[in-house]
């Protein structure tokens, strides 16, 4: 049987399931090599969420893996120092893989990795940067896309994860016989079982009511503050906005909407945090989900294909690598110009015209979805490892 070894800092909600299904598929062998150590396992504080968070779904089971012994002073996925394993190329060659996917290049000991390889065992990359942040005219910009070159010519393949990567590939000098569509992807199954808890009744929204969701971390690139305004500019009592998340924007969200009038600050609220497992239930207490994010680095916002797989209308900033792919205007959701507040209330006055077009929105965007599955992503690297 053919053998990858998978490269990547931390166990990652969005990545365990998919090597639990390469490993129960069973037509490749895999082993994750997590590169930030045992320290990883202990209770962190996340700055986006601007709290200690601990995810109450399995992120160790149904696959094989190893923690390598991370030495950096500063250990973490936040700085390229972060992740260094001076026992990482040891620990790969004694597995004896037929390839190797590295996720994230900007780590010491994956960079490391990469160039050793590099002419010995395959090395296939998966990322989701886009140029959607790029300056053409700021020198910056144009050194960095240097360096980058460098980087991608120790890589065999790209697995792209949508246009906007695909474009930002090219960019890099990766060529097309070089990349490989893997689509982005989460576990679709989760998120469109139905579930028995009705969070609307605990919010106090009628059901004929429309419910507008943001989840996400309260955070800047997010942009959630763009969305309290443009939903405070739609006159309709039948109209509710629902915030999840926590993050360094909490204060401030809480200021702005003190500042509105009582029935818009009645129809707007705020959830706080919630973990993994209540999300498919907040998913499903809604009708149109948005995410006005601005970046910088918003390179694609895994949050609309939850909220796709939950069969719910989206609206996206063109600052989201998602909206260029599962976004179809008028079919399953709008695309809005990024920081655009009197767009942005346009589009949703246009999509929340009717409860029956919200359903029939949400169908498409399942419809849509349907393709984008952890299925597809491995038959696409089992293909590609097997025929090497």
């Amino acid at each position: 049987m053919k053998k990858i070894a998978i490269v990547t800092t931390h166990p990652i909600q969005y990545h365990s399931p998919l090597f639990k299904m390469l490993t129960e598929r069973g037509v490749v062998s895999i082993k994750v090599f997590y590169t930030w150590g045992k320290s990883v396992l202990k209770e962190k504080f996340d700055p986006g969420f601007g709290k200690v968070v601990s995810w109450d779904i399995p992120l160790l089971e149904g696959y094989d893996y190893e923690m390598v012994g991370n030495v950096s002073k500063d250990p973490g996925s936040h700085h390229y120092n972060g992740i260094q394993n001076p026992t990482l190329i040891k620990e790969i060659k004694l597995w004896s893989p037929t390839a190797i996917l590295v996720f994230g290049w900007n780590f010491h000991s994956h960079l490391r990795c990469m160039i050793y390889f590099k002419g010995k065992i395959p090395i296939f990359f998966r990322g989701d940067s886009t140029l959607l942040d790029l300056n053409p005219y700021r020198l910056k910009d144009r050194f960095k896309f240097l360096a980058l070159k460098f980087v991608y010519r120790h890589i065999d393949k790209a697995l792209y994860v949508g246009l906007a990567n695909r474009n930002y590939y090219k960019r890099c000098g990766v060529k097309d016989q070089n990349l490989i569509f893997t689509p982005h992807a989460i576990d679709n199954e989760r998120f469109s079982n139905k579930y028995d808890i009705d969070l609307r009744k605990e919010l106090n929204i009628d059901s004929e009511d429309i419910l507008i969701l943001f989840s996400g971390k309260l955070e800047k690139k997010k942009n959630p503050i763009l969305l309290i305004k443009s939903f405070s500019k739609i006159k309709s009592e039948k109209l509710h906005l629902l915030i999840v998340g926590s993050g360094p924007l909490e204060a401030e969200i809480k200021k702005t909407v003190s500042l509105f009038t009582e029935d818009i600050q009645r129809r707007i609220h705020l959830m706080g945090f919630q973990n993994q497992k209540n999300m498919p239930n907040v998913y499903q207490a809604s009708d149109l989900f948005v995410l006005p994010s601005e970046g910088p680095g918003e390179t694609w916002g895994l949050a609309i294909n939850e909220a796709m797989a939950s069969s719910k209308a989206v609206i996206a900033s063109d600052k989201c690598g998602a909206s260029f792919d599962l976004i179809q205007n008028r079919v399953n959701g709008y695309v809005f110009q990024s920081g655009n507040e009197n767009m942005l209330s346009e589009k949703i006055k246009n999509t929340i015209e009717s409860k029956f077009r919200l359903a029939e929105m949400g169908k498409e965007s399942f419809r849509i979805i349907k393709n984008w599955s952890l299925s597809n992503i491995c038959q696409v690297i089992e293909k590609s490892v097997i025929y090497l």
